[in-house]
């Protein structure tokens, strides 16, 4: 995907960058990196080392380039989130074998990793590549490491760095008044008075004081984050979006109210969640709310230059909305 986020730097940074995670005779020649295109914030290389081991490269974007409140220090987030999986829980993600936050040799945070061997499952499914069982029992197998993630409890709610705050409800509205002003320093039409979005939040806000325990949640663990070979789910990639908040609003979960991101059954059974509550269903909303939100504000900061996902997260946004009980007024 294309993005202004993207920090793409030359060959000879790049071999400067190997030479400082990996040792001068590990620096390659010819043509060694290949950038990785999938992603929408950071730029990845796949790079091949001398003794051809390959590797990938994340540098989070340049210093000048606007970005959300939430992406701003993402990628120490990313590796905080990477270290408390691979620590405290059994579900594979990669090894991370340098981190450079200096910002000597490029201006932004960066680090790699070990290169992963397999397929990614969202879009091996989206092409056909996987028999349909092997989607649903991939499925399924995501669901469930969701669920040990979720099993890692926090000191607070929200940032995983930083002081945080000591109620879900606190968190969660800090997360929406952020990116509403994100909007708002960029003048993007939501299509609803921020005055309307809030006193949503105001009126379920009873809702989100059930959640009293800070659970780690990836909030970004699409089937296009995972890799599978053989069957099977070998890693959970980009971790950089997790919060310490409340399970429901994990990305298997958003098809319950956006069916445009496909039926969440098989990561519910995995999840090991069936019927949800009153109160959990409006939470559910209410984080849809969140994403679509952030799909429609996000489009300014990524330099977009077609109208396809704010259209689409208009739509979804004027959709949860009425879910939630407001529902724009019939003009037939």
């Amino acid at each position: 995907m294309e993005s202004i986020t993207k920090n793409r730097q030359p060959r000879e940074v790049l071999r400067a960058l190997v030479e400082r995670a990996y040792g001068a005779d590990q620096v390659p020649d010819g043509d060694f990196a290949h950038e990785m295109t999938e992603g929408w914030f950071n730029v990845a290389y796949r790079i091949r080392l001398r003794d051809g081991r390959r590797v990938v490269l994340k540098i989070a974007p340049p210093a000048g380039v606007d970005v959300l409140t939430r992406e701003v220090g993402m990628m120490r987030v990313e590796l905080e989130a990477m270290r408390l999986v691979s620590t405290r829980t059994s579900v594979p993600v990669p090894r991370v074998d340098h981190a450079d936050l200096s910002h000597e040799i490029v201006d932004a945070d960066l680090f790699f990793m070990e290169f992963v061997d397999a397929d990614n499952f969202g879009l091996a499914a989206a092409a056909g590549r996987l028999p349909d069982e092997v989607v649903s029992a991939g499925n399924r197998e995501l669901g469930a490491l969701n669920r040990e993630i979720n099993s890692v409890v926090g000191p607070h709610f929200g940032p995983l760095l930083g002081a945080g705050s000591p109620t879900w409800r606190e968190a969660f509205t800090t997360m929406i008044d952020d990116t509403l002003r994100d909007g708002d320093r960029v003048g993007i039409d939501i299509g609803w008075g921020h005055d309307e979005i809030r006193a949503v939040i105001v009126e379920n806000a009873q809702t989100l004081d059930e959640v009293t325990v800070p659970r780690l949640v990836e909030v970004d663990l699409w089937a296009k984050n995972s890799m599978i070979r053989d069957g099977r789910i070998v890693a959970i990639l980009d971790h950089e979006r997790a919060v310490y908040g409340d399970p429901l609003m994990e990305a298997g979960l958003t098809g319950l109210d956006m069916p445009f991101f496909g039926d969440p059954s098989d990561f519910m059974a995995g999840f090991g969640l069936t019927a949800l509550t009153p109160a959990q269903r409006t939470r559910r909303r209410l984080y849809s709310l969140y994403l679509a939100l952030i799909m429609v504000v996000e489009t300014k900061y990524r330099g977009h230059t077609d109208t396809e996902i704010y259209d689409l997260g208009r739509r979804e946004l004027d959709a949860v909305m009425a879910a939630l009980g407001h529902a724009r007024p019939s003009t037939a």
